[in-house]
């Protein structure tokens, strides 16, 4: 750490963004941002729980956890913006927009709280906003590692774990009805895992004794479709594009062990700790799996009989987890139209991976010119 503090003093001046700088600066800092991003996933993860357990508390344990994690973020966009060191223009915007976005929605989502009372649910405006914060930072940072990790002997596992805070904070959506299934089959058994003052909360608000209903609409507040169709479309899809453009074997079912390990060790500690427990999406495993198989079919099949491959296995896997471990309520019918939207992502995709990103960068660059020169 000392070696790394002595590095950012000597090159403390002002730069423009892709300056050069000694590599092991460059790591170093990544690997910061690797720290930080854990911090953030550790308090949002314990945040989602703590909030199917007690009414919210803006000084909470998770909220500060990962108020941490956002201080380092602030400070490392700072060193990135200020120095121009590790990041090019591209890379340094996604951060800073994504940055920006967070900041601007954290206050708005406790506004939203103090004006309308709790929201008790994931999917929410403020809650969005934050979801994309994080995501255009994650973006940021694979975009900035691609370009300056490459030499580091770690740069596969970092790439893996950065693609990890993507599917993560899209899945993230997810945990609500994935911790709500569980509770709403707790509160039926008499041993509700919310306190009394939560529960009554989220009658209130739907002006209703403390019943049936009132327990369901804030455990499972969404319709039946939308667990598995966000699932595949933006999780399995996040490993799709990660396999597409990492192009490694494996990389979606590495990338998703490790998310189903984290979800896994989260959940031991919750429980042994008293939180609230919640279902874990394991059919994901066997959708990453169908990933990784169908790159390996012809170009011109993998986008539709790649999606039709990923579909029907990720939907088979959901219904056998429901049917025998656990799993949100799911309309399986989705599976109709799911499988004509992720064919498109995929064609898409690859159009991506085959050099479509840097066509639509060099339009973007020939477009600015253009404007200049005018």
């Amino acid at each position: 750490m000392a070696d790394v503090a002595a590095l950012v003093r000597a090159h403390w001046t002002r730069g423009a963004p892709g300056r050069d700088a000694p590599g092991e600066l460059v790591t170093a800092l990544y690997r910061w941002w690797v720290v930080a991003m854990v911090l953030k996933i550790l308090g949002a993860t314990w945040d989602i729980c703590w909030h199917f357990r007690w009414l919210r508390d803006d000084l909470a344990p998770p909220h500060l956890l990962n108020t941490v994690g956002t201080v380092m973020v602030i400070g490392l966009v700072v060193i990135h913006s200020y120095t121009g060191i590790g990041v090019d223009k591209a890379t340094l915007r996604w951060m800073q927009w994504g940055l920006g976005i967070f900041l601007v929605a954290a206050p708005l989502d406790v506004i939203n709280h103090r004006v309308n009372g709790l929201d008790i649910t994931a999917w929410s405006p403020s809650h969005a906003l934050l979801y994309l914060g994080t995501g255009l930072m994650s973006i940021g940072l694979l975009v900035g590692w691609n370009r300056y990790g490459r030499a580091d002997r770690y740069f596969y596992p970092v790439t893996c774990f950065l693609w990890f805070t993507v599917l993560d904070n899209f899945m993230f959506l997810n945990q609500h009805q994935e911790y709500g299934v569980l509770g709403l089959a707790a509160w039926e058994r008499g041993t509700p895992y919310a306190e009394d003052s939560l529960l009554q909360f989220a009658a209130d608000q739907l002006h209703r004794p403390l019943d049936y209903i009132a327990v369901e609409n804030f455990t499972l507040p969404t319709p039946d479709w939308l667990y598995p169709s966000w699932a595949v479309l933006t999780g399995l899809g996040t490993l799709l594009l990660a396999r597409i453009l990492v192009g490694r074997r494996w990389t979606a079912t590495t990338i998703t062990v490790g998310y189903l390990a984290f979800r896994c060790v989260a959940w031991v500690l919750l429980a042994a700790a008293g939180f609230p427990i919640s279902t874990v999406p394991f059919f994901l495993l066997v959708g990453a799996l169908a990933i990784d198989l169908s790159c390996q079919l012809v170009t011109r099949m993998r986008p539709l009989a790649g999606a039709v491959a990923v579909t029907s296995a990720a939907y088979a896997a959901l219904w056998l987890q429901h049917a025998y471990i656990a799993a949100p309520p799911s309309d399986f019918a989705s599976a109709l139209y799911v499988v004509v939207l992720l064919a498109g992502l995929w064609g898409l995709f690859e159009h991506l991976g085959s050099g479509g990103v840097r066509r639509i960068e060099q339009h973007l660059a020939a477009v600015r010119d253009w404007r200049v020169r005018g």
